[in-house]
């Protein structure tokens, strides 16, 4: 499959974080996190949060932990929610499930340009960030190669590490770039609006029902 023309970032959080994305005006990085007394239910695994933030650096910078970078999927229904929808993960605390997790979704194009303007580095990953060997870019010339096609397979059994492709972005990304915001029901629509609106945020991006992003 060619290089989409058209690419969309993917950050999934619970949507109790986001009232201290909305503070902060930033979703933020691990590194960045782990300076502030953040709130919110991290889904995460600390196992690899830890391996992101000490062992695994970017070949692609000099310097640049995985763990010091925001990071995004390129597509939704990714492999990390499917875990969490399963609920029996032994290195996930977290045990709620899928349908408090959210999806805030840019632009690729948009991003790499403020990243540009702004000296922050990025790159994307052709694989799982978190996995003990990756291979990573920073030209977009080199998007094709990530394997496109497993990237969008709904079903991943014979392509999982290729799916987990990754975008990375140093220290934070700006709220204002989110475009829109992906929930799997009316019921989480709503929570979600009414956390924009208790917020008082200048940038409201839209917020969209999207059931097929879920498992």
């Amino acid at each position: 499959m060619a290089v989409p023309k058209d690419i969309n970032l993917f950050h999934i959080m619970h949507y109790d974080k986001l009232s201290s994305v909305l503070k902060k005006e930033a979703l933020l990085s691990d590194k960045e996190v782990s300076f502030l007394n953040s709130d919110g239910t991290y889904i995460g695994m600390n196992k690899i949060k830890r391996r992101r933030l000490e062992e695994l650096m970017l070949k692609s910078h000099k310097n640049l932990f995985v763990g010091q970078c925001v990071p995004f999927y390129f597509s939704p229904r990714s492999i990390m929610l499917y875990m969490l929808y399963r609920k029996n993960h032994p290195e996930i605390d977290y045990t709620k499930g899928q349908e408090p997790i959210i999806h805030l979704v840019a632009n690729f194009n948009k991003v790499v340009e403020w990243a540009e303007n702004n000296n922050k580095r990025w790159a994307f990953t052709t694989s799982n960030a978190g996995s003990s060997y990756f291979e990573d870019y920073s030209d977009i010339k080199d998007l094709d190669k990530i394997k496109w096609d497993a990237v969008y397979q709904k079903y991943w059994t014979n392509c999982r590490e290729e799916k987990q492709a990754e975008f990375l972005i140093e220290n934070y990304m700006p709220w204002k770039l989110v475009d829109y915001i992906g929930v799997i029901s009316e019921k989480y629509g709503k929570i979600v609006t009414d956390i924009l609106n208790f917020e008082d945020t200048k940038h409201r991006p839209e917020v969209i029902i999207q059931p097929d992003w879920y498992y």
